[in-house]
């Protein structure tokens, strides 16, 4: 991840030139670079913050924090706004400080927390669906009501990973196939809705659904299809080498560059070997979790780093696969290399969770193998003892090669056995 980060800084300061002219007018992206730069330097702040908390803490923390998550998605669903042209009703800003925030990133790790919590508890007493529906599934749906008429992509995403959460607690088969028919009748009865009343600020973005969809499966243009075809001929531009760091052309004319499109603007300047440096490093990480969730001892464990781990590794799948328009436009920015601090730090917060797991394990791992040592060590001691012990005869003899040597005074003299010894001038 730390390799990601610092790769970061380049693709930014070069994508970032497209915002700078709309908001400047002078194109000068050193402000920006300073920014994401400060963005990674907080993100690993509180990844080290973080990894020092004993991961069991955020059981308690996750069901208290997941009210207070519904009310800023609440108030964000009703005050959210426009941040960089890019979709209203997702940010919020925050009061005195400036700072604009994607709610739904937070309401996302909580909720992961959370699913992984109710499944490690319930795992051991058997899991009933009467009893899941309320306490598991009802806040679930809560978190993604609030989060779909804003923003279809990540309630699609966050509701995929808490059934891939929940496959792998091992929830009845039988009980997730109920799951996924509830969540696709409320999508349909969400839709029905905003067709009923297509005139409510509150069903805005649903028409952009379907209309993307059908851009995708079409030819028929569209705004998505200048975003995509923009990102094609920066990619096609890239060719094997790339244009060389900074030097991107596409990024003047591609919106969002510095986030979800940033992916095009690297393999434009670094060409297909950079693409697939990147692609190579969210394998490699993927594999870091698979291993780190296989050598989890506990339940809780292995759920917090594959719910926590897989949706970054997801994430950057379904960015790079729509610069390359292999899915349609969803607004998924590419995790700790796209501009965004939400993003980073929320992506900061569940390394730095996941990095406690692992933390944690080790440490176990370790005592149980000095535990092992200092035993083995004792043991030994305890055989040598034993192994001279049984060198003593019956008769109190101790046999070395072919003599023997008694413990027994067979002196004829009595008084030879103390002859030598000195005596203290004490007085009795």
């Amino acid at each position: 991840m730390a390799l990601l980060a610092l790769f970061s800084f380049m693709p930014v300061f070069s994508a970032s030139s497209n915002l700078a002219y709309l908001n400047h007018g002078t194109g000068n992206t050193l402000s920006y670079l300073l920014k994401h730069l400060a963005h990674i330097f907080i993100g690993f702040v509180i990844i080290y913050w973080v990894h020092k908390v004993p991961f069991h803490y955020y059981r308690g923390i996750s069901k208290i924090a997941l009210p207070i998550v519904w009310l800023l998605l609440g108030y964000t669903l009703v005050k959210g706004t426009v941040i960089a042209g890019a979709n209203a009703s997702r940010w919020i800003q925050v009061p005195f400080i400036g700072i604009s925030f994607q709610t739904s990133t937070l309401a996302a790790l909580v909720l992961y927390v959370f699913v992984a919590r109710y499944l490690s508890k319930k795992r051991e007493g058997g899991i009933t669906f009467k009893e899941s529906l309320l306490e598991l599934w009802t806040p679930v749906f809560i978190t993604l009501g609030f989060i779909l008429p804003a923003n279809f992509s990540t309630a699609a995403l966050l509701f995929s990973m808490v059934l891939m959460l929940a496959f792998v607690g091992k929830y009845p088969l039988k009980y997730i196939g109920i799951i996924i028919v509830a969540g696709i009748a409320g999508l349909v009865f969400f839709v029905l809705l905003s067709k009923a009343f297509p005139e409510s600020h509150f069903f805005s973005r649903v028409n952009t659904w379907p209309s993307r969809i059908e851009s995708f499966m079409s030819n028929k243009p569209g705004e998505d299809d200048y975003q995509i075809e923009k990102a094609k001929i920066a990619i096609a531009s890239g060719g094997i080498y790339g244009l060389g760091p900074g030097k991107s052309v596409q990024k003047h004319f591609l919106p969002q560059s510095s986030s979800d499109f940033i992916y095009a603007i690297i393999v434009e300047e670094w060409g297909l070997i950079g693409g697939l440096g990147v692609l190579f490093l969210y394998l490699l990480l993927f594999f870091r979790f698979i291993v780190a969730a296989h050598k989890a001892n506990s339940l809780f464990g292995k759920l917090l780093v594959v719910g926590l781990g897989f949706p970054m590794i997801f994430q950057a799948m379904i960015n790079m696969a729509v610069a390359v328009e292999l899915l349609p436009v969803t607004g998924q920015t590419l995790p700790f290399i796209s501009s965004g601090g939400s993003s980073i730090w929320m992506t900061s917060i569940a390394l730095g969770i996941i990095i406690n797991v692992t933390k944690k394990e080790e440490e176990i791992a370790e005592e149980i193998k000095d535990k092992e040592r200092r035993e083995a060590a004792l043991q030994k001691l305890i055989d040598k003892q034993l192994e001279e012990d049984s060198l003593l005869t019956p008769e109190g003899e101790i046999e070395e090669g072919d003599e023997k040597y008694s413990i027994e005074d067979k002196a004829k003299n009595p008084m030879t056995a103390i002859k030598g010894m000195r005596f203290s001038n004490s007085k009795e």
